[in-house]
């Protein structure tokens, strides 16, 4: 349900008088989910501490976003959701959305235009994939790898992922099926416009899990995207799969001897959800944080200390240098045209519909 604009407007008064909601939640303090690591630091910088800065209110940062769509059900279930707003990839912020577990957005409503007046909607575009996601960033996963443990020859494919023989070493691979699946079938031969049409099927999981295999007591299993850059800083895996901003971060502000794989990277979208269940006050509160945090300026802001792409259209143009190291950051995102030159596109709707029994189906052979 809307909230009318008198409500509006009268719960943003009680917020910025610091009162406490009826709920015992205090209007000062706000909860705000997301990855940790580099890509959380991106978003203090760029929105939460100029809305601290603007409003007063203090944001309580919770790094549990991997885990968020089993939170918010327990939350739910407890009839106790602690959070206010959540940064989740798009095929959860489905998910959430098609279980009530997250609010619907009004995007002209909700968000702000343009600075050229163009509809929040229109500027989104095809980006806003759910009635409930607010996207913020066009993000990859994709593959590091250490220069100085690959001998003469660096890789130029995924599939080396799976050659032992030619890169030797332990691996990273991210501790759920999402990309893993998707991977292990494009190295098994199957063609990238028939990998979900195979994955849907029993064999097809089979298949995938069966290639993950002939690795998988070379893998080291991670949770966290901050994992693989420690494990490659470390030198303790040849290469890693994780998010292109991470990698970013290891390479150009650590220096460490690490380089890209951008072979068949997979593009997602990353963004805000606002709980369903938050009393009306918190909901106001979380909706003024939306309205600031996602504006063309902010959005570009972002990209000024980590490599992701701005969801906005009229964000793109802003992008610029590095905040500290005065690089230029565009030929850094997935979507320059020199890394985007095979990528393979993440279907948000074959994991919101497959995700619970892919994810049951992967983790009883993690087990194995």
């Amino acid at each position: 349900m809307k909230m009318t604009k008198a409500l509006l407007a009268t719960t943003a008064l009680t917020v910025a008088a610091g009162m406490a909601s009826a709920d015992g939640h205090m209007a000062s303090e706000m909860t705000i989910v997301s990855w940790g690591g580099a890509y959380s630091n991106s978003q203090q910088k760029a929105y939460h501490d100029p809305y601290m800065e603007k409003t007063g209110v203090k944001v309580i940062n919770d790094e549990s976003s991997a885990e968020a769509v089993a939170k918010l059900r327990a939350m739910n279930e407890a009839g106790n959701v602690t959070w206010d707003v959540v940064d989740v990839v798009a095929a959860d912020a489905i998910r959430l959305c098609d279980e009530g577990l997250a609010m619907e957005i009004d995007p002209d409503e909700h968000l702000a235009a343009a600075p050229d007046g163009t509809s929040a909607a229109d500027d989104f575009g095809d980006l806003l994939v759910s009635d409930c996601f607010i996207p913020q960033i066009v993000y990859s996963t994709t593959f590091g790898y250490r220069t100085d443990m690959v001998g003469d020859t660096a890789p130029t494919s995924v599939c080396a992922v799976f050659d032992t023989e030619a890169y030797p070493g332990k691996r990273s691979l991210e501790k759920r099926p999402i990309n893993n699946m998707e991977w292990a079938l494009i190295c098994d031969g199957v063609a990238k416009d028939e990998v979900y049409d195979v994955l849907e099927t029993a064999e097809g999981q089979q298949r995938a899990l069966d290639k993950l295999g002939t690795i998988k007591d070379d893998v080291i299993w991670w949770s966290a995207g901050a994992d693989t850059p420690q494990l490659l800083a470390d030198g303790e895996v040849v290469m890693g799969s994780t998010y292109n901003g991470r990698l970013f971060s290891v390479i150009e502000e650590q220096k460490q001897p690490v380089a890209m794989l951008w072979d068949a990277q997979v593009f997602d979208l990353d963004g805000w959800i606002i709980p369903a269940g938050l009393s009306d006050e918190r909901k106001a509160r979380a909706l003024d944080y939306i309205m600031f945090a996602t504006d063309t300026q902010r959005l570009a802001d972002q990209a000024k200390y980590i490599s992701y792409g701005p969801a906005r259209a009229s964000s793109a143009p802003l992008v610029g240098q590095h905040a500290d190291l005065g690089i230029d950051m565009a030929p850094h995102m997935p979507t320059d045209p020199n890394n985007a030159k095979n990528t393979f596109l993440y279907n948000y709707e074959f994991w919101a519909d497959y995700r619970d029994d892919i994810d049951a189906k992967f983790q009883a052979w993690l087990a194995q």
